[in-house]
């Protein structure tokens, strides 16, 4: 198997960076083989526009495999090409709150994304992440309505959530920037964690 390579899209002065680089570092000392290519955003105008104040921002290849914070054993899988169970990957996360002025999701990570999720997610006008569960009643409709809001107040990331007899409407987006960032997809994984399947 070739040496997978690995870019990691930084700024300075960005401790997210540095907990996402000293991550990588571990990995190499531990042995996981890979060619490093750090590229700083602000040093190229049109990076600095695609990602913002979003970095980290980890390539393995040519896909996007994560942002912001670095889950150690996913980067491993994702550089050994075992990355499996990729929802809940994303369910293992946590959210972390935007800072504002940095751009949302494009098309194409918005679709790598939603392969990685599956399970019936829509991407609604590469603007927000829309899915509909079905209960036999409206106790167990209204008892998931309430997990998903524990489950929000620990994240800190509110979904919008439309509650009916035998149906719960989930709507995820990023308020701060009105479009998608990974937070939204680890929230939506969560939401299909607590469902238990149901959908």
């Amino acid at each position: 198997m070739s040496t997978p390579e690995l870019t990691i899209y930084t700024r300075a002065d960005c401790h997210l960076c540095d907990e996402a680089k000293e991550a990588i570092g571990r990995l190499e000392r531990a042995g996981v083989r890979l060619v490093l290519r750090e590229i700083d955003v602000d040093r190229d105008p049109s990076l600095r526009e695609r990602f913002g104040d979003d970095v980290p921002v980890i390539f393995v290849g040519t896909t996007e495999a994560m942002r912001h914070r670095v889950d150690p054993a996913r980067l491993r899988a994702a550089l050994l090409g075992k990355e499996t169970s990729m929802s809940q990957d994303l369910a293992s996360m946590q959210c972390v709150p935007c800072r504002g002025g940095v751009p949302p999701m494009d098309p194409a990570t918005i679709r790598q994304y939603l392969a990685r999720l599956g399970s019936g997610w829509r991407a609604t006008d590469d603007h927000h992440l829309e899915k509909e569960f079905r209960f036999p009643d409206f106790r167990e409709a209204l008892a998931f309505t309430n997990r998903i809001g524990e489950i929000a107040e620990r994240e800190g990331h509110h979904p919008d959530i439309e509650l009916s007899w035998g149906r719960v409407g989930v709507k995820i987006w990023t308020h701060k920037i009105d479009g998608l960032t990974e937070s939204d997809f680890v929230l939506a994984a969560k939401v299909d964690r607590e469902a238990g399947g149901k959908s």
